[in-house]
């Protein structure tokens, strides 16, 4: 019996997930997404062509490998119609490789209302939530009022009128009152597409397939410092998005878990409210913004950078349990003079290595060590001994500071631009 291996992201979000998941698919059997929303986007890049994943797997590009939204995940009806109808146009099979849990459950159109509404009464307290509803249908799920999937078979208008109207109670006390027949009506065109797909019970499918030495790999939305659980609370999204979300959100047991890649940028960044202790707000800030393309990829929001926090990845990885890490853009600081790293915080005048309880505080200053910059040119290379020494010199400081191996670099946004160390192959 095999174990399923998992893919997370180890900083804010936006590491790069989408394209790792689509250059390690090739191994694998089944690619499951195990939690997260249409608030999640995955950017891949090949053959001259960029797509954005919001809901679907990123192993859909491959050679017909299954992919599976887990019961973990949230699906806006309305968005996954329009995205799987692009991708479809596009010459994917999808119908024939994507399959839907029974227990997803659904974001209404409501939910994207009470989402603004919520952020609303906020006011200046507002965590930066993209507006899709993930937050108002977690809340519905932990409350028992959720809408799930499954639910299309068993009383579904029934049950759909139930939560609708019961938002609708909720958004006149917040003194709202919008109109959403159109959306509405979007919305059910949007189920009746979603019926369309395998619907199942994926708990099991995933389970039968680790009997049958099938390989699976799990990937994740968002990152570690956004769990709701583990992350700068409460600007985090609404479920966990650690490596044990994975159990959760699919079904699959502790002890079935195997490989833990932990993706992370050579760099930091982050969008909307929230912390941010290694943030920069001067030029070198803009610079690796403008380098990298630092934009959110559902959103179009401006990404705030920083250098890399090396206090934060040590506790992402201690609590995801990683055992390689994957370091994306590397090529981003490919022109700069020095690298700086954060390796330790100064809170009230003492220095700890440890994240802490509140992070979101102004007293946190990053202690950083300087490293040479390697100015080179790496979007060209594809062997690790093409690689420049001063950025070998920086792969193996972080290795000893994470004492964990970086088995993976990414040194542009192409699938091909991937180089897969050679202590990893062998």
């Amino acid at each position: 019996m095999t174990k399923v291996d998992v893919l997370l992201g180890l900083q804010w979000g936006d590491e790069g997930k989408g394209k790792v998941v689509d250059v390690l698919t090739p191994a694998y059997d089944i690619v499951a997404r195990f939690q997260g929303g249409p608030n999640a986007g995955h950017t891949l890049e090949f053959d001259g062509k960029k797509y954005v994943l919001r809901s679907i797997p990123s192993g859909i590009f491959q050679k017909g490998q299954t992919n599976i939204i887990g019961n973990g995940v949230v699906l806006d009806p309305i968005l996954f119609k329009e995205e799987a109808e692009a991708l479809e146009a596009s010459g994917i099979p999808l119908k024939q490789i994507l399959k839907l849990s029974k227990k997803v459950h659904l974001i209404l159109p409501t939910h994207r209302l009470l989402d603004a509404a919520n952020e609303k009464a906020k006011g200046s307290g507002k965590i930066g939530t993209t507006g899709k509803g993930i937050g108002p249908t977690y809340t519905d799920k932990v409350s028992r009022n959720g809408l799930r999937l499954g639910d299309v078979f068993h009383n579904f208008e029934e049950k759909y009128t139930v939560a609708r109207d019961r938002h609708a109670a909720m958004l006149a006390a917040m003194g709202e009152n919008p109109e959403f027949s159109e959306l509405e009506t979007k919305w059910l065109q949007g189920i009746e597409y979603m019926k369309s797909f395998d619907i199942i019970d994926s708990e099991y499918e995933i389970n039968n397939a680790l009997r049958h030495n099938k390989r699976v790999l799990c990937e994740g939305a968002q990152g570690t410092l956004l769990d709701v659980d583990f992350g700068s609370y409460p600007f985090v999204t609404s479920s966990n998005t650690i490596c044990s979300g994975a159990c959760s959100g699919l079904g699959v047991a502790p002890n079935r878990i195997g490989e833990v890649y932990g993706i992370f940028k050579a760099y930091c960044t982050r969008v909307g409210s929230g912390p941010f202790p290694t943030e920069l707000f001067d030029e070198t800030g803009r610079t690796i913004r403008d380098l990298g393309h630092e934009y959110g990829a559902v959103t179009g929001r401006e990404r705030r950078c920083g250098w890399i926090d090396l206090v934060a990845l040590r506790y992402a990885i201690m609590i995801n349990g990683v055992t390689q890490l994957i370091m994306m853009k590397s090529d981003v600081l490919d022109s700069f003079d020095e690298i700086k790293a954060c390796v330790a915080y100064e809170i009230d005048g003492k220095r700890t290595d440890r994240f802490p309880f509140d992070v979101n505080t102004d007293d946190i200053k990053p202690i950083y060590e300087t490293l040479p910059g390697w100015k080179t040119d790496m979007t060209k290379f594809n062997a690790e001994n093409q690689l420049p020494e001063a950025f070998m010199n920086y792969i193996n400081f972080l290795e000893k500071e994470l004492e964990t191996p970086i088995t993976i670099l990414s040194v542009g946004p192409d699938r091909e631009q991937t180089i897969v160390r050679t202590s990893f192959r062998s």
